[in-house]
């Protein structure tokens, strides 16, 4: 006897955790303003890259005050106006005077502000309010400093764009690899998606796209590039597996929405500000301040 009921044929779980066309298309935009920015007027990129940490340290701050930990608003912001323009102008040591003063800031806010309703009944304790603002700083401006260093070095657009366009292909490479051939789960417990053949895929990407890049737009060797590429690949997996872990404890899927197939700005930041001093420290070794 044949059943009138036609048997609901499953698909195949997505290996993909986004949108993909809304994702590729955002990302696309984004990276056509990006090389814009920084051939255009290096300027403008700077302004762009202070406007895109402002946001995510925003959301950092909103995301920590949902679990009631007391983090300003102001010294984050005011920190942020003033590490990045100070990093391109004043160099190194303007940005390190910049974030131990908004450190400062932040400790002086948490000393001062002692009560009030910044999240809640809960009542945290003050140190971790204070562990909690200095993380937001440091992740945020801090690491984006180095971004800025990098522009205002000799020939800054175009380390910059070597810079992006190795984490970019890191993110690609292991991205297409995972969807491909991903079985073998890296770190199941902070992020399930990620597996160990699409870390080996954003290694070998990451690596061919600095063996090209740095060469052809630095004047360095191949090796060198691929020095760079593997670095900062193995530098941007730890940022993005920290961003996931941080967000797990949080309690939240992304930390924004404010970007179609991606999440907010900083789920956007967190291979790049990580990878940012030690691309920074590798181009002034391989090719000079």
């Amino acid at each position: 006897m044949t059943s009138d009921t036609t048997p609901t044929t499953r698909r195949p779980p997505r290996k993909a955790g986004r949108n993909l066309p809304v994702a590729i298309g955002m990302g696309v935009a984004m990276g056509g303003v990006l090389v814009a920015s920084l051939f255009v007027r290096r300027e403008a990129f700077g302004v762009l890259a202070c406007a895109a940490v402002l946001y995510g340290t925003v959301e950092m701050v909103r995301a920590f005050r949902a679990r009631h930990l007391r983090i300003p608003v102001l010294p984050p912001v005011v920190g942020t106006l003033a590490m990045l323009p100070g990093a391109y102008l004043g160099g190194g040591e303007t940005l390190f005077v910049a974030y131990a003063l908004t450190v400062l800031a932040v400790v002086v806010y948490r000393l001062v502000d002692d009560g009030g309703d910044h999240g809640g009944p809960v009542r945290v304790p003050a140190v971790r309010d204070v562990a909690g603002g200095v993380f937001v700083v440091t992740y945020g401006p801090l690491l984006a400093g180095f971004a800025m260093l990098m522009l205002a070095a000799s020939e800054g657009a175009w380390r910059v764009l070597v810079f992006v366009l190795v984490v970019v292909g890191s993110d690609v490479g292991g991205y297409a690899a995972g969807v491909l051939w991903g079985k073998h789960p890296m770190a199941p417990s902070v992020s399930p998606k990620k597996s160990w053949e699409g870390t080996a895929g954003s290694v070998v990407v990451g690596a061919l796209a600095g063996g090209l890049a740095l060469p052809l737009a630095l004047g360095a060797h191949w090796w060198q590039g691929v020095v760079v590429g593997v670095v900062t690949v193995v530098i941007a997996i730890g940022g993005d597996l920290s961003e996931s872990m941080l967000k797990r404890d949080l309690g939240i899927k992304d930390m924004g929405t404010l970007l179609p197939g991606h999440g907010g700005v900083m789920d956007r930041l967190d291979s790049l500000l990580p990878a940012a001093p030690v691309v920074h420290l590798l181009l002034v070794w391989f090719v000079g301040p």
